[in-house]
């Protein structure tokens, strides 16, 4: 009888590639620039670029892993207040 491995880790089933489109969609190319300043994302950014040095560059990918996260945690909390 096999458990799930990680039923609570929110990274689990999710890409890099999901994680990266998904906080440029949030914070736009510029933003994710200010957020974790690394060149792949300041300088003519793309998915693919960021895409081959993040899957080389751990502490890179820790940063994004972490702003996904952030980023996930307050659109839940947005979408629990109470709309004015």
């Amino acid at each position: 009888m096999n458990a799930p491995a990680q039923p609570r880790n929110p990274l689990h089933g999710i890409t890099l590639e999901q994680m990266l489109n998904a906080l440029v969609a949030h914070f736009g190319w510029p933003g994710l620039g200010e957020q974790i300043n690394i060149r792949c994302f300041t300088s003519d950014p793309s998915i693919s670029s960021s895409l081959r040095f993040l899957r080389k560059t751990p502490w890179a990918r820790e940063k994004v892993e972490s702003l996904y996260l952030f980023m996930l945690r307050e659109q839940a909390r947005a979408a629990r207040s109470p709309r004015r």
